[in-house]
């Protein structure tokens, strides 16, 4: 028995939707949207509540600046390397399977990450949590858009998902900080694990499995060139601080890097299902989108990272202070994520867009005037305009990543903004460590001294998002965006027509 698809479905898109999907029962879906949104506040969370805890496994682990550096970023550059396999993986095989898994393999990491006796199992161990959690956000955006087939609805549902990625990010210090205060850093990492089990149980109990009719191929060669690209440009920012820019193993990355991308562009665009689908970057709205993503959570993870260490190690405030202190970020993000939706969806994502990429450049510059005996209520007012930025930025990125796009691209359009997410997160935590070196540990003047090259990077990072805001949401701009459209709705109504031939 085939599913029928649901309006507006394209067969590009087509099932299969288990015949039951379409007749879950509102509370069924509910729990559904609720297991799928667990999963993304432990996976996203983990990216931030980590950074409350550096100062603590520094000092317990006898840990250096680099060591903590690859801590936060063993994570964020596999959830960048793989994620869009892991989408891809889930069609394949089935994805209430491929989520299950990834729970366990999320859980499992923490619990080693808890155990882990040295820096180095720490960061091993975060890698595999980190392969676990590929298998999370993808496919549980995919669980959400498989369980409620009708548009408007499916719309809600997604924009609940989303917002809480923003909010997971922004309160991860704060949850982090209380752990850390009240059982160490250990914690951080264990209290994932009873969520990992329930939500396992929870899945096998309400979600119902489902797969796409033709999943993409795995593309090998793609995916080892995303991870020699990424991993060799992450690893020579990480290491530039200790060898030098100049020294053999630097160039030698940096010229892997460039081999990579040459590789990618000859290599991609032969194949039929390429892991970066690089005809979406002839849509400018979505080019820009990608690069906002990277601006914007470079400019946050490098804020979260310098931060937590600045009211720890040179204001001297405990763990869970330091946590609270972050509290104003995520109360805006609490308060303006669902409005910024609205008004993307109302008026579209220029004006959200360019109050993002102000408030950033104002956190940056405001930042340069922090020392260590800055008034409290002066540093908080400074995070408030951190707060405004990451309230307002994610709804229009994804809005403007798949903005005219037909829907058979759109989930592979919104992984490329996610990655790209990740990718800034990575190296805003690189570039922010190696700016800053060992100051942190010394405190005082030497660390305000090192951190006003964070501040400009911040500063100058938001300035880019709003340029691109201004360039990608105009009439010509959002030209580029129908054509590219246009051009996968040929290539999917031919693939359509080759696998269902008309009938006379």
């Amino acid at each position: 028995m085939t599913a029928s698809l649901p309006p507006g479905t394209t067969a590009g898109e087509r099932g299969p939707l288990r015949p039951d999907v379409g007749e879950l029962s509102p509370r069924r879906r509910f729990l559904v949207l609720a297991i799928c949104c667990a999963s993304i506040v432990v996976v996203v969370m983990d990216i931030s509540i980590v950074n409350v805890a550096l100062p603590a496994i520094r000092r317990d682990l006898n840990a250096s600046m680099s060591g903590l550096q690859w801590t936060v970023d063993a994570y964020t550059l596999v959830l960048a390397g793989f994620l869009v396999l892991a989408g891809s993986l889930a069609d394949r095989v089935g994805r209430r399977r491929v989520f299950q898994i990834g729970l366990a393999a999320f859980g499992l990491g923490s619990l080693l990450c808890g155990l882990a006796p040295s820096t180095g199992w720490l960061i091993a161990a975060r890698a595999l949590q980190a392969v676990g959690g590929t298998m999370l956000n993808p496919v549980a955006m995919a669980i959400v858009a498989n369980t409620f087939p009708e548009p408007a609805e499916r719309a809600r549902a997604i924009g609940v998902f989303g917002s809480m990625s923003g909010l997971a990010l922004a309160l991860g210090p704060i949850l982090g900080g209380a752990l850390v205060d009240g059982f160490g850093w250990r914690s951080v990492f264990w209290v994932n694990m009873p969520i990992a089990a329930a939500a396992i149980v929870c899945t096998a109990l309400f979600v119902p499995e489902s797969r796409a009719a033709r999943a993409r191929r795995f593309d090998p060669v793609g995916q080892t060139l995303v991870i020699l690209l990424l991993g060799s440009v992450v690893y020579a920012i990480i290491e530039s601080r200790t060898t030098g820019w100049t020294s053999p193993v630097i160039l030698g990355l940096l010229a892997v890097a460039v081999v990579a991308v040459l590789g990618i562009l000859a290599y991609e665009p032969r194949r039929a299902d390429p892991l970066l689908e690089l005809r979406l970057f002839r849509s400018v709205p979505f080019g820009a989108a990608i690069l906002m993503a990277l601006f914007a959570l470079c400019g946050f993870g490098a804020f979260l990272f310098v931060t937590t260490q600045y009211l720890q190690d040179v204001r001297g405030m405990p763990a869970l202070a330091a946590g609270l202190c972050l509290l104003p970020v995520g109360a805006l993000v609490l308060l303006l994520s669902p409005l910024t939706g609205r008004l993307v969806g109302t008026r579209g994502p220029r004006l959200p867009l360019v109050v993002a990429g102000s408030a950033l450049a104002l956190g940056g510059g405001a930042s340069l005037w922090l020392g260590p005996a800055t008034p409290l209520p002066a540093v908080l007012a400074t995070y408030l305009l951190f707060g405004v930025f990451l309230g307002t930025v994610n709804p229009p990125i994804t809005n403007t990543a798949v903005s005219g796009m037909p829907r058979s691209m759109a989930g592979v359009a919104a992984s490329l903004a996610s990655a790209g997410r990740q990718t800034g997160t990575t190296l805003g935590v690189a570039i922010a460590g190696t700016l800053l070196g060992s100051a942190v540990a010394h405190g005082g003047t030497a660390y305000t001294s090192a951190e006003h090259g964070v501040w400009w990077l911040v500063l100058g990072l938001g300035v880019g998002i709003l340029i691109l805001a201004l360039l990608s949401t105009g009439r010509p701009a959002l030209g580029t965006a129908v054509r590219a459209a246009a051009l996968f709705e040929n290539l999917d109504r031919g693939t359509d027509q080759r696998t269902h031939p008309p009938t006379s």
